[in-house]
């Protein structure tokens, strides 16, 4: 009964139009002073307590490495590099965006931030050199995704945070899954252009492609440091934030120079902004996450589902059912905040690896980026390229089949992500 009237007052404020963050902490409020005896300092030692954590300043270091990246020409020189790989070859410009997609996806920890800075030169240059509109958008907008699973992720970092996940392992745990969503995009893509006939690029001689990959080389170096410096033992993926952003800063204003001394404040104040408006939402998800736990609500599920026989094989396709539902209506950062400290107990009274389930929650997310009513990718997409929502729809149709069955691999074939967490001694056997 509990769950019933949390669950529904909290869909009942959202279907107002009311903000995410505003309908959980109201939600949390009004079930805090109608039907509970909890004193009400409790909620604002929870608030402070549960945002006291080391793991969080990651976000806004990671958010402001991918602003200063987005703003400083480092994608423009990643398609450049990717192009005089691949753009010999049917949908060579597609194939060169996916690439594209995945390489800044490594350094930006961003969905947002990757379709824009790769979607506003890619997807222009594809019409300009013959391909479909629709071709283009629908490459971008799913190939995009990516941000949020390829590390480092800011979404990672949430569910970290939220699980008392070790974010280092999650981090490990990603770079397979995205290696492989991208290359199946990618296969995608090279379908889709050879069977339409869509044109190549001239085949760039090696002399091209070393100048690409020297003008590219201090972005895909933020890969090694940030990759290389968790791993290494050198520092932590919060330590691995900071110095990303001042990374990004150096390279964006002292060795590319695209960025002027006199842009850098409007950027800190950009991503100041995104920073803030998360970190209220992490807020109202610390005190929707408390409620639940005083009520007990997880625990009860999980008695039940035990009562019940779940196996997992049906406990995992009744998570998938429920996320790609939530994803209709929710952002990744909400999706994972809200649902994470509920499946989070279910998952491992089960046996479900932790590390396992994460990346399962962010396969989901990124599937919810990229078909309406709320994919944030089909948004920005529609933007950039000047269509209509349900036109971009059509277009991503071929992609996001190819998600889905990338979804299926990911929750049934645990060691896709377990792998090189397990090999590397982050998850145990």
């Amino acid at each position: 009964m509990s769950a019933a009237l949390i669950f529904g007052l909290l869909f009942a404020l959202m279907l107002t139009g009311m903000p995410i963050s505003i309908s959980l902490g109201l939600t949390v409020l009004t079930f805090l002073f109608t039907m509970t005896e909890v004193p009400i300092e409790s909620v604002g030692l929870k608030l402070f307590s549960g945002l006291d954590n080391f793991g969080i300043m990651a976000i806004p270091f990671f958010i402001l490495a991918g602003t200063f990246l987005t703003r400083g020409g480092v994608a423009r020189r990643m398609i450049a590099f990717t192009t005089s790989l691949v753009g010999h070859l049917p949908g060579g410009l597609g194939l060169a965006g996916v690439a594209a997609c995945a390489m800044f996806a490594a350094i930006s920890g961003s969905s947002v931030a990757t379709v824009v800075a790769i979607g506003s030169i890619m997807m222009p240059a594809m019409v300009d050199h013959g391909y479909p509109k629709r071709f283009g958008v629908g490459v971008i907008s799913t190939s995009g995704a990516l941000g949020i699973l390829v590390p480092p992720s800011i979404i990672l970092v949430l569910y970290g945070v939220s699980t008392n996940t070790s974010i280092g392992a999650l981090f490990m745990a990603g770079i397979v899954p995205g290696i492989l969503l991208a290359l199946m995009l990618a296969g995608v893509t090279f379908f889709v252009a050879q069977r339409n006939g869509y044109p190549k690029m001239p085949r760039a001689t090696i002399a091209q492609q070393f100048k690409a990959f020297r003008e590219s080389i201090w972005g895909l170096l933020l890969i090694v440091i940030v990759l290389g410096g968790i791993y290494g033992g050198i520092f932590t993926p919060t330590e691995a934030a900071a110095v990303a952003a001042t990374y990004a800063f150096f390279i964006t204003v002292f060795v590319y120079k695209e960025l002027k001394l006199s842009e850098v404040p409007k950027v800190l104040l950009q991503s100041a902004s995104m920073s803030s408006m998360l970190l209220y939402i992490i807020t109202n998800a610390v005190l929707f996450s408390f409620l639940m736990t005083h009520e007990q609500i997880p625990q009860e599920m999980a008695a039940w589902i035990i009562d019940k026989n779940f196996s997992v094989w049906m406990f995992l396709l009744v998570v998938n059912v429920i996320l790609l539902l939530a994803g209709n209506v929710m952002d990744p950062s909400s999706i994972l905040l809200i649902m994470a400290p509920i499946l989070y107990p279910l998952a491992t009274k089960l046996g479900v690896n932790p590390v396992h389930l994460g990346i399962l929650m962010i396969v989901n997310t990124e599937v919810g980026l990229c078909h309406p009513p709320v994919g944030l990718n089909l948004y920005i997409a529609s933007s950039i390229a000047k269509m209509g929502i349900s036109e971009i729809t059509i277009s991503v149709l071929p992609w996001l089949c190819a998600m889905l069955v990338f979804l299926g691999l990911i929750t049934y074939v645990p060691e896709i992500s377990l792998w090189l967490p397990r090999m590397l001694g982050m998850v145990g056997p």
